[in-house]
């Protein structure tokens, strides 16, 4: 069976009923879904055979998304001020959770990557749902990233429940890694 095709109301609608949805990003391909259902995580996490300890990444359309979620208080003025700097764009930052982040998304880590995105497909998809979303790369854990609609692995595709169509930022790979605390690069 092919995976649906949807618009980005059903696409929204979808990921507010516990949906796991592929999607474009800045660079790749992601899969997405609602970071605040455990249920969904574990249907993304198990399509994409990848352990839970690991952590994912949160994708937003704006910082205020992301608030409730990350404890800001805990880092100095100057590293809060360079995560923001850098954001909307491909920056993602790994900042200290607030209780409220789910462990299911952190994973075995006190803090939660997170990036507010300037891709306008990722942006508007946040928006109608109404919040950030998981936002792992469309692939089976090991495998190659994709950057083309067209390149998504048909496997993976198969367990999908829908695909919201569109094109990459054109990036060439995907987001710099940052720790917000100490600014080190965990990933180039």
């Amino acid at each position: 069976m092919a995976v649906p095709m949807l618009s980005l109301d059903a696409a929204a609608a979808l990921l507010r009923d516990g949906g796991v949805l592929a999607y474009p990003t800045e660079a790749v391909w992601g899969l997405g879904c609602d970071p605040m259902s455990e249920a969904a995580v574990r249907h993304l996490l198990a399509i994409k055979q990848r352990p839970l300890d690991k952590g994912l990444i949160l994708i937003a359309a704006r910082v205020a998304q992301l608030d409730a979620l990350l404890d800001w208080s805990a880092l100095p003025d100057d590293r809060r001020r360079a995560v923001l700097d850098s954001w909307p764009g491909a920056n993602t930052w790994i900042v200290p959770a607030a209780p409220a982040a789910p462990r299911w998304v952190t994973g075995v880590h006190r803090g939660i990557a997170v990036r507010v995105s300037a891709h306008p497909q990722v942006i508007a998809l946040c928006e109608a749902f109404g919040g950030p979303l998981v936002s792992t790369s469309a692939n089976l854990s090991g495998r190659p990233a994709v950057s083309a609609q067209d390149a998504l692995d048909p496997a993976l595709l198969e367990r999908l429940d829908g695909l919201l169509p569109g094109a990459t930022g054109g990036l060439d790979r995907p987001s710099v890694i940052r720790d917000a605390l100490s600014g080190q690069v965990l990933r180039g």
